[in-house]
């Protein structure tokens, strides 16, 4: 008798719950500051990438004369949009969810990373310097420009190393939050080799190369290494919004975690191939990318598979959890998006940025719909109302048209990089493909702002309702 109760109560048992705690002590006050910093960042690279949009839409290029501040804005857009939008969350994260110990490490860092990204907007209409298009971490060749990137590589190191210090256990007998816990620790963990892979590259470049070649050597093997740790917490997220939505994934803590494990065990071939192989080396170029490719999607597709089940079996989303189902909805398919115009990459075109577009959207709208789940619970307002529920819809369905008429360009030989006359649109579709990447660049950039607009109207009801 006594077996057979055991047994119901096991089978009975609820699912995993995939979703951690947010503390009440000053470590959600550090997650704050991360999250201003976050959303700062967005805001700026959106202004930055309304002047990327005019001068390559068709007519409208010919009209500003924005040509020569084409790549300057990308390299500024670029490194706010991925670099620092993607740290500042990352950050809000592992301060929520470590111990509430070497706080001071968490607002230096902070301190150190806004300084940073201060600077980088400012350096354009100071001392710009020639912009440089290096894969991953694009920068202006200017004193401020890099000095900033410094700063903020230093400040980053800070907080992935008081991360590391503080990471709470998992513990011998998993269950959902110790599986979110394991895949925030392994970002941490790639976030390291990130860095030091950076340092590697630094100390081994040699002195004397051509200066867009130093930069594509000095970010290559680190800026792959990002993508893991982007991806990681990308996870984590659709993990936790899906158990916010309802949606529960078939996946057990353990499997989740043996997910993880495979997606940061690739994270350590990094060290072997800077052993075996020069810097500069071809070698070294091709297993970083082999590396990415074969190592970053073997996680993907279950995780991918899993949530979106889970999504199919989930009930109707209600006015509170409609903008975290909508943007893990657009996140899913934007994230696989740019995962099939992968494999349809030949030559150097604009189905490249088609790509990491889709790619980097589906970890920006994972990061966006967690940031409304999180801010109730860090002690600000519900987002909710019509502008939630539009925004993931707007920044995704913009950006798959932009992708969309991005890919459609590449089709027809249209160089990446590129602006104004230098595209040298000449057939009807050439101009239409351009001009759907344009219009849906224009609704992603509102997309973007909404999202910042929603943000700060929770964060000041709040802030009235106290007063």
């Amino acid at each position: 008798m006594s077996t057979h109760s055991s047994y119901v109560e096991v089978a009975a048992a609820p699912a995993a719950r995939y979703a951690l705690p947010v503390p009440a002590d000053a470590r959600r006050a550090l997650a704050a500051g991360w999250l201003a910093l976050a959303i700062g960042a967005l805001l700026a690279s959106g202004v930055f990438s309304i002047l990327l949009v005019l001068s390559r839409a068709p007519y409208v290029k010919d009209v500003f004369p924005l040509v020569d501040f084409f790549r300057v804005a990308l390299v500024v857009h670029v490194d706010l949009s991925v670099l620092v939008w993607f740290s500042a969350f990352a950050g809000l994260l592992w301060s929520l969810h470590g111990a509430p110990r070497l706080l001071w490490l968490g607002w230096a860092g902070l301190a150190g990373a806004t300084a940073a990204t201060l600077a980088m907007c400012a350096a354009p209409f100071v001392d710009s310097g020639a912009a440089l298009m290096s894969n991953y971490i694009p920068v202006l060749d200017g004193s401020l420009f890099l000095r900033a990137l410094v700063l903020f590589g230093v400040s980053c190191a800070l907080v992935v190393g008081r991360a590391l210090a503080v990471a709470p256990r998992v513990g011998t007998r998993p269950d959902g939050p110790a599986a979110l816990r394991f895949g925030l620790n392994a970002a941490a963990i790639s976030a390291a080799v990130a860095l030091l892979a950076f340092a590697w590259s630094y100390a081994a470049v040699p002195a004397g190369i051509e200066r867009k070649s130093y930069f594509e050597v000095l970010f290559w093997g680190g800026g792959h290494v990002l993508q893991f740790t982007w991806t990681l917490l990308m996870f984590a997220a659709w993990l936790w919004l899906a158990e916010a939505v309802g949606a529960r994934s078939p996946l057990s803590p353990r499997i989740a975690i043996l997910l993880f494990a495979i997606a940061l065990a690739s994270v350590f071939a990094t060290p072997l191939i800077y052993l075996a192989y020069d810097v500069v080396s071809v070698q070294h170029y091709r297993m970083q990318t082999w590396l990415m490719r074969i190592g970053g999607g073997l996680a993907i597709v279950p995780f991918a598979a899993a949530i979106a089940f889970a999504l199919i079996k989930a009930p109707t989303p209600s006015t509170a959890t409609a903008p975290l189902r909508s943007a893990l909805l657009w996140s899913l398919a934007l994230f696989g998006a740019g995962g099939l115009i992968g494999l349809a990459i030949s030559g150097s075109n604009v189905k490249i940025p088609a790509h990491y577009h889709g790619s980097i959207v589906g970890v920006t709208l994972a990061f966006m719909g967690l940031v409304y789940y999180l801010l109730p619970r860090m002690g600000f307002g519900r987002p909710q109302g019509r502008l939630a529920r539009l925004q993931p819809a707007l920044y995704g369905g913009g950006q798959l048209l932009h992708i969309a008429g991005l890919l459609w360009s590449g089709g027809y030989g249209v160089q990446r990089k590129m602006a104004g006359g230098e595209q040298v649109l000449r057939s009807t579709e050439q101009i239409a493909a351009m001009g759907l990447m344009g219009l849906g660049g224009l609704l992603a950039v509102a997309g973007g702002i909404l999202f910042a607009v929603v943000v700060l109207r929770s964060v000041w009801t709040s802030s009235t309702s106290r007063s």
